[in-house]
């Protein structure tokens, strides 16, 4: 591109959950995001900074005036701003986002391939929220009705004894060859009892399961971690974390099973590429989720994470939660993302 003057602005957006959507940290009826918007010889470029309030490490008072002093300094460009933002990670998501999207053809097609062309989906898992026995069955039953093989339970706020009985319901249904089986406890479950909890849910032959307790308990979780008959991965534990001498401490330490990245929460590219280096590294599996963006942030992470070739399911199912989320190509079917090339997008709620 050309050396003229790249313009930076921003601007907030408030996505409206269809449905009330419960985890152990409370019920979801909103979720705000930011997005920064470059301009440059008659070009945009638009990036998502996906922050989600009272779990992002950038959850501060002066998050606005991050994202202004960011848009007021575009000039030091995309990698010394990556650097000078690594306390605000959704922040730096954003801005790598925002220059891919304004150097590529299509503003939208950031990293072309098989899935951009319409030719190869990704494996995604289907998400059952948190709720009461009969919400939480019915949203089992219809992940199944829709031809997903993987499915992910969120757990830990309602009776332990009813979670269970959701997993024997579903294994009295489907075996472990059908369908694969992952929860996440968001660090719900106490020091003292998560063991034992481990070895009841791990009579249910589950892949794996996220978070069993809250972040910030290294020795505890190490201990879980050589101990447990379910693989563990790490998910909130990674939040945070921005050397890489710390990353590679803390997987040294715990050595978890797997590592779940969230590029908004660690990141982005950049950031979440380090942690897969470092855990292929120390023999440790991962995959990329989502974390509750609008169809433009999905769309980025989606395409980035089509590249990193992982034959896993990934958590990449977030995009039909909204009320008021953009109309794009990005499509679930029979437990697949995939992308309708040619598809149009529909952002007209923000102002370019």
């Amino acid at each position: 591109m050309s050396d003229s003057i790249i313009q930076a602005t921003y601007q907030k957006y408030t996505l409206q959950f269809k449905r009330p959507s419960g985890t152990s940290r409370g019920v979801l009826t909103e979720k705000e995001t930011w997005f920064i918007l470059l301009k440059k010889d008659g070009k945009t470029g638009i990036g998502e900074c996906g922050i989600l309030r009272s779990l992002s490490i950038d959850d501060r008072p002066d998050y606005e005036e991050k994202l202004r002093w960011t848009c007021e300094n575009i000039h030091l460009g995309e990698t010394e701003l990556w650097e000078c933002l690594q306390e605000f990670p959704s922040i730096q998501f954003g801005l790598e986002m925002a220059f891919r999207s304004l150097e590529a053809a299509d503003p939208f097609v950031l990293f072309p391939s098989d899935f951009t062309r319409s030719e190869k989906n990704i494996p995604i898992n289907g998400l059952v929220w948190m709720g009461d026995q009969a919400y939480m069955k019915q949203q089992i039953e219809e992940k199944l009705e829709q031809g997903f093989r993987c499915i992910k339970l969120k757990i830990g706020a309602i009776d332990f004894q009813t979670e269970i009985d959701l997993l024997a319901f579903i294994r009295s249904n489907f075996d472990p060859e059908t369908i694969e089986i992952r929860v996440d406890a968001n660090g719900a479950f106490k020091k003292e009892d998560a063991l034992e909890k481990l070895r009841i849910l791990s009579e249910y032959s589950l892949h794996s399961i996220e978070q069993p307790i809250r972040q910030g308990n290294a020795a505890a979780m190490a201990q879980l971690c050589r101990e447990t008959p379910l693989p563990i991965a790490l998910d909130e534990e990674l939040i945070g974390v921005f050397t890489k001498s710390e990353k590679e401490t803390l997987l040294q330490t715990i050595r978890p099973q797997y590592i779940i990245l969230k590029p908004s929460l660690i990141g982005g590219f950049r950031g979440t590429q380090e942690w897969i280096d470092l855990a292929e590294k120390e023999n440790i599996g991962w995959w990329i989720t989502s974390a509750l963006e609008s169809n433009v942030g999905l769309n980025a992470i989606a395409q980035w994470t089509y590249t990193l070739q992982n034959k896993m399911p990934q958590g990449l199912g977030t995009g039909s939660l909204y009320t008021n989320n953009f109309n794009c190509p990005l499509i679930v079917a029979a437990g697949y993302l995939g992308y309708q090339a040619g598809a149009n997008w529909d952002i007209t709620a923000l102002t370019l």
